[in-house]
């Protein structure tokens, strides 16, 4: 498998800005040129092409609205030798609107494919949930900024109880729950920080159209890393980046990633690259601190 380089450094140094470390009330910026090589595309072809793992399960989960969610599970490849008091982090990954269906393998792309990779797997013991939706779990209208805005589609409360169920289920560290998303999963996403306020450490939103601004600072203090391509036609790059403007003027330190020349899609350099999750596996939510009396 080749290595996946463009832009690789720069992304690794995320690692190092946690939460904690992170300026709030600033956008921390990358831009990089959208300059794949050959040998990351064809890398990525590979990933797209192989069969899908026997590891991850396919499992279907009814929620208490009715609406059946189907999912694959993968679990992480040392669990078995895990103290039973072990926790592990859960990622929530989500499909964009070309994957919709029930078929239980339509949303399963090289973006979330490649979470089973040895190396990837080794690196990053994890619970890996990928939920396919029958409907929008984003829906898109003009914010009032005059800028598009998401707000959680029919779909999105079933997925968020899935999420809820398993982490009573499985051994994972309520701390340490993170969801991520391409397109209308990357809006879901953002909007599930909104729905949800408390259950997610972090999100990764890879292309993505963001609630509305008015609702940054809600979430102001969850760690966010926003990718999108300034050549983006479909989700335009313009109200990503103010969302990104908001969390910061709201005193949160999200993370923006600019790729010039990039249209629609996850860079290829990203789907295989450690420096995001490393950034992602870093994050915690730390406990609410009373108020003094």
């Amino acid at each position: 498998m080749a290595v996946l380089r463009t832009g690789l450094v720069a992304l690794s140094m995320m690692a190092l800005a946690s939460g904690a470390q992170a300026e709030a009330g600033r956008i921390e910026e990358r831009t990089l040129p959208y300059a794949p090589l050959p040998a990351d595309l064809k890398a990525v072809d590979e990933i797209i092409k192989a069969p899908l793992s026997d590891d991850f399960v396919a499992k279907t989960y009814t929620a208490p609205d009715g609406r059946t969610v189907p999912y694959r599970l993968l679990a992480p490849a040392a669990v078995a030798a895990q103290p039973m008091a072990a926790k592990l982090p859960l990622v929530v990954v989500l499909h964009g609107s070309g994957s919709i269906g029930q078929d239980n393998a339509g949303q399963m792309t090289g973006f979330a494919k490649a979470w089973a990779l040895p190396d990837l797997r080794r690196r990053f013991p994890a619970y890996v949930v990928v939920p396919q939706v029958d409907a929008r779990s984003a829906d898109y209208a003009l914010g009032a900024d005059g800028l598009p805005a998401s707000h959680p589609g029919a779909t999105l409360p079933a997925v968020l109880a899935l999420v809820d169920d398993l982490a009573g289920r499985l051994p994972v560290d309520p701390a340490r729950i993170y969801v991520v998303g391409f397109s209308m999963g990357a809006s879901a996403a953002l909007d599930a920080l909104v729905a949800k306020p408390g259950r997610f450490a972090a999100a990764v939103a890879f292309s993505s159209v963001p609630p509305e601004r008015a609702q940054a600072p809600g979430v102001a203090t969850v760690p966010t890393l926003q990718v999108h391509g300034d050549q983006d036609t479909e989700n335009p790059y313009a109200p990503d980046h103010a969302w990104a403007e908001a969390v910061a003027a709201a005193g949160g330190a999200p993370v923006f990633v600019r790729y010039q020349g990039m249209e629609h899609r996850v860079p290829p350099d990203m789907i295989l690259a450690p420096g995001w999750r490393e950034w992602l596996f870093a994050q915690r939510l730390t406990p609410a601190v009373p108020p003094r009396p």
